[in-house]
Parts: structure tokens; C-alpha cells; sequence
């Protein structure tokens, strides 16, 4: 009998241990069934905002997706006509560049010859002021030589030609003063 109380106790034990379970298992069932009951809300209110939503964001996609497609063909449309505007924009630019390195090559050509010329017009120029200059030396020795002699024979012709007038030589030599040699 000892060991009956030992199974009366275990039994006991067991009973408590099953009863609590189902207790447990009780309060999950009525927390699930509050929480299906909250989800069948929340369920209908997606279907009174969340579908009708949904259809209008279907509705309103179906309605511009033709839009779309028209705007990205003319984007399409547009950037080729960029590419293309590009190119001749390129093209024009390469011409300019190729005509203005021309153009400066020509423009100094032209200013190497301008300067071959100025210093071929510069040296005719000073070769004929030197021959200029050294003609007109000459010419000064050749014709200042001559009129000094003449003048030089004139006073010496004056000077007789007063001694003969005057007959007095000696009122000469005083109108001469100290300079007389």
C-alpha cells in the first residue's frame, strides 16, 4: 500500500499537469480566434481600399501606357536628332579649325614675305641715301673747291683794283688795322 499513494500522488501530478495543458490549449484557441477575428477585419478593409486601389492603379497604368511609349519614341526621335545635330555640329567645328590653320599658314606666308620685302625695300632705301649722301660730299668738295678759289681770286682782284683807285697804299694798310699780315 505504500505504493499506492505513490501512484495516487504521480496521478494526481498528471491530472494537474494535464489540466493545466489544456488551460493553455484553451486561452491559445480564444487568442487565435480574437486574432482571426481582428485578421478578418483588417481582410475587409483591404477589400474595400486596398482592391478598389489596385484597380484604379491598373486602370491608370492602362491608360498611360500608351503615353509612355509615345513620350519614349520621341525621346528616341529626339536624341537622333541631337546625334545627329551633334555630328554636324563636329563636322562644322573640324572644317572651321581645318580652314583656320589654313588661313594662319597663309596669313604667315604672307607676313614672311612682307618681311623679305620690307628689308629688301629698307636696304634699297639706305643703299640709295649712303649713294645720296656721299654724291652730294662730292659734289660739295667739287663745286665749294672751286667758288673758294674764285672768291679768293675776286678779293684778290678787289684788293688791286682798290690799291690802283687809291694810289695811297698806306691808307690801306690802316683800314686794315692790326690784321694786316
Amino acid at each position: 500500500m505504500q505504493h499506492n499513494w505513490i501512484y495516487i500522488t504521480f496521478t494526481a501530478v498528471t491530472a494537474a499537469g494535464v489540466l493545466l495543458q489544456a488551460i493553455v490549449l484553451l486561452l491559445m484557441f480564444v487568442a487565435l480566434r480574437g486574432a482571426l477575428g481582428r485578421l478578418n477585419q483588417v481582410s475587409k478593409l483591404a477589400e474595400e481600399h486596398v482592391i478598389p486601389a489596385m484597380a484604379s492603379a491598373r486602370k491608370l497604368i492602362d491608360d498611360i501606357t500608351p503615353k509612355v511609349k509615345t513620350v519614349a519614341a520621341n525621346a528616341a526621335e529626339v536624341s537622333q536628332h541631337a546625334t545627329a545635330i551633334s555630328e554636324n555640329a563636329a563636322a562644322v567645328s573640324k572644317t572651321l579649325r581645318e580652314q583656320t590653320e589654313e588661313m594662319s599658314a597663309t596669313v604667315s606666308d604672307l607676313r614672311q614675305k612682307t618681311e623679305v620685302q620690307a628689308e629688301r625695300v629698307d636696304e634699297m632705301v639706305t643703299g640709295t641715301l649712303d649713294t645720296l649722301a656721299h654724291a652730294t660730299a662730292i659734289l660739295q668738295r667739287a663745286v665749294s673747291g672751286p667758288v673758294r678759289q674764285v672768291g679768293a681770286v675776286l678779293n684778290g682782284l678787289r684788293a688791286g683794283f682798290d690799291v690802283l683807285r687809291s694810289r695811297e697804299p698806306e691808307a690801306h694798310a690802316s683800314a686794315d688795322g692790326d690784321h694786316f699780315v
